[in-house]
């Protein structure tokens, strides 16, 4: 989820490069591109590819810069298009450096930028109206902006009013994230309800294929010419007591009944499961066993389910269609099941078994969420982080797999942020991870960097585990 939220973070809709080759067109294209820059610039951001922070313009600032809070310019340097500009050195935006203080000391004393600084909470709109009138009215007005863009032969009023329009359409289109943001949390959420609910359906395959089962039997009960097994079948399979106890399990019916969920749509699964259950080595010794037992009849259960259903194709194609979020949830959810069927076969005569809860306490249930929410809002600092400790002879930074980058951010927040989680424990959890979605290298660049960056970071004091 996280992945596919940073993959898609967009805040800005950029103009496309032209194809025309009107040199109007272009240079109008370049001045946009330099422009957007400036902003991010006049924020205090470096946009030149390797330059150092005693080469910015406003150096000499250090921490008094009151752009440095914008939102708007922290957004465009940290856009993946304005990164991939800014490394591919293609900007001219260097020209515009003997301007930049100046126009940051017209900004900060016009009229417009004191109204908006005065207020308490300025929202997303307040200062995306800012920017554009800012564009208006300071920037297009600075009369050493215009002397340096002149110098330019492609330079026309109307190239420069293009360029104006580009960067305002730009900034409009630009948002917090908010709605995106939102959807992410929203999926985080969908996803741990349908885990839960795979959960649930997995615990109830077996009763729908023995089901199917008895329905075969009573066909056959009334073929044309029935033999005596057909009229006098083995019931030990139809009747086993694991399927009889989670049928009548109490959460498992107070679950079904806030959530429906049943196996009757997949009607050509079930009869593959049972097929392949019935030529199985586990059913033919189960089914010729001298006598059964709860929990004989529950251990069963969770051998077909450990070797026949959970590793079935069929099984998989058919979870793929009916949620994007369950193959990935299957493996651990599979652990859950089995543990719970286990627990069936260990429980006491009438003892009602409890289905583990969705989260086993509050902590639980913010866990994910917060971990969500400190690499959305730490993310820019954490790659700082993972960047230091590259070795840029062997990798580099922007070529390196952006889920690589998700499992090296998320392992620092949950690091930084749960202190009841062991340092090991995390480490081995995300090399896992990485090994798992990522290449096959992942899992041994992941070791690494995670070492390094716990070393750093408890040498800069912010770890405090071992």
């Amino acid at each position: 989820m996280l992945y596919s939220y940073l993959l898609t973070r967009s805040e800005f809709k950029l103009e496309p490069a032209p194809e025309t080759t009107s040199r109007e067109r272009k240079y109008a294209y370049q001045l946009y591109i330099d422009l957007l820059l400036l902003i991010a610039e006049l924020g205090g951001y470096s946009v030149k590819a390797g330059a150092t922070p005693q080469e910015h313009p406003l150096y000499r600032l250090n921490d008094r810069n009151p752009l440095s809070t914008s939102k708007l310019a922290a957004a465009l340097a940290s856009d993946n298009e304005i990164r991939d500009i800014i490394m591919r050195g293609t900007a001219t935006v260097d020209q515009l450096d003997p301007v930049v203080l100046r126009l940051h000391q017209a900004i900060v004393g016009s009229q417009i930028f004191q109204e908006y600084h005065r207020k308490r909470k300025p929202g997303l709109e307040d200062e995306v109206k800012l920017w554009n009138v800012l564009l208006r009215t300071v920037i297009a007005k600075e009369p050493l902006l215009l002397e340096a863009l002149k110098r330019n032969p492609d330079f026309t009023a109307s190239s420069f009013n293009r360029a104006l329009q580009w960067v305002e359409d730009t900034v409009a289109s630009y948002n917090d994230n908010r709605a995106s943001l939102i959807n992410a949390r929203t999926s985080l959420e969908t996803s741990l309800d349908k885990a839960y609910e795979l959960y649930h359906g997995l615990l109830m395959l077996p009763v729908a294929i023995t089901r199917e089962e008895e329905i075969r039997l009573d066909d056959a009960k009334h073929k044309f010419l029935p033999t005596a097994e057909d009229l006098n079948p083995n019931m030990r399979f139809v009747e086993n007591a694991y399927v009889k106890a989670i049928a009548a399990n109490p959460d498992m019916e107070a679950y079904m009944k806030a959530n429906p969920l049943d196996w009757e749509s997949d009607y050509y699964l079930i009869k593959d499961l049972l097929k392949q259950v019935r030529e199985s080595d586990l059913y033919a010794q189960y089914m010729a066993a001298p006598s059964s037992s709860r929990e004989a009849d529950c251990e069963f259960w969770r051998q077909v389910m450990k070797h026949i259903i959970l590793p079935s194709d069929v099984l998989a194609e058919t979870l793929e269609n009916q949620s994007v979020f369950w193959n990935d949830d299957l493996g651990i959810m599979s652990t859950f099941v089995l543990k719970t069927i286990k627990q069936f076969g260990s429980a006491a005569d009438g003892e009602t078994v409890k289905l583990l809860p969705m989260f086993k306490d509050d902590e639980d249930r913010r866990f994910g969420p917060e971990l969500f929410m400190h690499v959305v809002n730490n993310r820019d600092l954490y790659r700082e982080y993972i960047d230091r400790f590259i070795n840029r002879d062997q990798w580099e930074s922007e070529r390196i797999a952006l889920m690589d980058i998700v499992v090296l951010m998320t392992a620092i927040a949950e690091m930084l942020h749960f202190p009841s989680i062991p340092l090991a424990v995390t480490i081995n959890e995300y090399i896992e991870i990485a090994k798992g979605y990522s290449s096959p290298k992942s899992g041994q660049f992941v070791n690494g960097m995670l070492y390094s960056l716990s070393n750093y970071l408890r040498e800069q004091g912010q770890l405090h585990k071992s």
